[in-house]
């Protein structure tokens, strides 16, 4: 009965499984015939939009190439009008042409009958100029000198007077315009006349400073005076120090250092050395300084930077007791004047003021007139050839070429004749003093010399490996004869020659 129940069992389940096949069956076969359904709905529609997009583009493109097609024959209408106005003006052209050259013919024929016309006139007339030769036995030439010597004789008197006066009337208006031009740029410039003195005063806090600078046994007033190139002055004038030297930079220089080593407190040999050369590194500032504050003031901008760091150098030099570089600059503004009122080159005239001494500033190192030095100066660093025209002519050694340099040679005119503006006994003094360092320095083994006590006294420093002490006393007497002989100067001049062995080592 059990097994009767199991089978029925099984069938039932066998039965079931099939009808669950049967049934999944038919589900996806229904799912099938759905997605193919779809499928040939979307194919259906895609035909269709492609259709849709085919129609349309086929449209646009039938409309664009009608539009090209109209385009294409307006532009072939318009070349059509184009080409009919070409060949209209090409006809217009060739006609007028045609027309310009029977003008040119016709004009040809009139300028030979022109031509023949003259020559007919010329013929006429030199026929009748030889028919009045022949009548009056006189050429044209002779008819005219008779003409005019008649004419001579007779006015002869009247011409002399009118020349007379004429000449006469001229000159005065150019003296007196020459005064007023002269008299103006004297009034319009008014600047110092003073000169400088050959010493300098330095100020000391107390006198027993005066005691350190001259140390033990004259040993720091000794190495000053050798390193500076001065000779100190310590007297018994109270709160100062007096720097005597003909030399204006070497005075600066030992004024600069003799307030430093004041300031400073340690007065030695050594720190004096140190010194000095600091001071002179400081009156080289001040050198490129005053020749670029000197060409700002005159207005004078393109000059090589080295010439104006050698017209900066004329601020420590003098000329009869005048300051150089305040004679050129105030040469530069006279000149200036003057051009301006002649109507010459302004910018020429003042910059040849300006470097007219620029010589003066190397003429104890560089042999030749400072004229000669100053040429080559500004030969060598580029300067404008109209400016060293105009400069060159100031003491007339070079004849005047052009307005300019007439007109510099009237402002250093001017500029030296102002009452006050220069000393010849100062400067003949100082070029007594320049000449007897030239002439010691001309000895072979001189290192250095000054000129000291207003020139009463040269000091001569020699290298110590050229010369021995036998040769230097015997040098210090060649060079006293030599002094005799060559230079001319009141009373004696003391020659104290130095030859010292200096060795320095460093411990480091």
């Amino acid at each position: 009965m059990s097994i009767i129940i199991i089978l029925i069992g099984v069938g039932v389940l066998l039965l079931g499984i099939g009808i669950g096949y049967y049934l999944r069956l038919l589900v996806a076969l229904g799912k099938r015939r759905s997605i193919e359904i779809d499928i040939k709905q979307m194919l259906i529609g895609a035909k269709e939009e492609a259709q849709k997009i085919t129609d349309e583009a086929k449209k646009k493109s039938e409309e664009q190439l009608t539009n090209l097609k109209e385009e294409g024959k307006k532009k072939e209408q318009e070349f059509r009008e184009t080409e009919r106005r070409l060949i209209k003006k090409d006809e217009f052209l060739d006609v007028r042409q045609v027309e310009v050259n029977k003008e040119a013919e016709q004009i040809k024929l009139r300028v030979e009958e022109v031509k023949k016309v003259q020559e007919k006139i010329l013929k006429i007339e030199a026929d009748k100029i030889q028919e009045l030769e022949r009548t009056a036995r006189l050429t044209e030439e002779e008819a005219k000198n008779e003409l005019l010597r008649d004419v001579e004789k007779k006015y002869e008197e009247d011409i002399m007077v009118k020349i007379q006066k004429l000449e006469n009337s001229n000159e005065e208006k150019l003296d007196r315009r020459a005064k007023d031009i002269l008299a103006t740029s004297i009034q319009r410039l008014a600047s110092s006349t003073a000169s400088e003195l050959m010493t300098t005063v330095v100020a000391i806090p107390n006198n027993e400073i005066k005691g350190k600078i001259i140390g033990k046994e004259g040993r720091n007033i000794r190495a000053f005076e050798r390193a500076a190139g001065v000779e100190l002055i310590v007297d018994d004038t109270p709160g100062s120090i007096v720097i005597s030297s003909f030399d204006p930079i070497r005075r600066q220089v030992a004024r600069l250092a003799l307030e430093n080593l004041i300031l400073d407190g340690r007065i030695q040999p050594a720190k004096i050395e140190e010194l000095v050369e600091k001071a002179k590194e400081e009156i080289n500032k001040i050198i490129k300084e005053k020749g670029e504050q000197a060409v700002y003031e005159c207005g004078i901008f393109n000059f090589d930077p080295r010439i104006v760091a050698i017209i900066g150098r004329l601020y420590f030099r003098t000329s009869y007791g005048q300051n150089v570089l305040q004679h050129s600059v105030e040469m530069a503004h006279i000149a200036g004047m003057i051009a301006e009122e002649l109507g010459a080159d302004v910018a020429v005239a003042k910059a040849g003021a300006l470097v007219h001494d620029i010589g003066k500033a190397l003429d104890h190192e560089v042999q030749g007139t400072h004229i000669e030095i100053g040429m080559r100066i500004l030969q060598k660093f580029g300067a404008d050839e109209k400016i060293i025209t105009a400069m060159k002519s100031h003491h007339e050694d070079y004849p005047y070429e052009t307005v300019e340099s007439i007109i510099v040679q009237t402002a250093d005119a001017i500029s030296g004749g102002r009452p006050g503006a220069r000393r010849d006994s100062v400067e003949n003094y100082l070029k007594r003093l320049q000449e007897l360092e030239a002439l010691v320095n001309a000895f072979p083994s001189v290192e250095k010399s000054y000129a000291l006590q207003a020139g009463r006294e040269i000091r001569i420093f020699v290298t110590p490996e050229k010369i021995s002490d036998a040769e230097a006393k015997l040098m210090a007497r060649d060079i006293a004869i030599k002094i005799e002989q060559e230079l001319k100067y009141p009373g004696e001049i003391k020659v104290t020659l130095i030859r010292e062995t200096r060795i320095t080592e460093y411990a480091r």
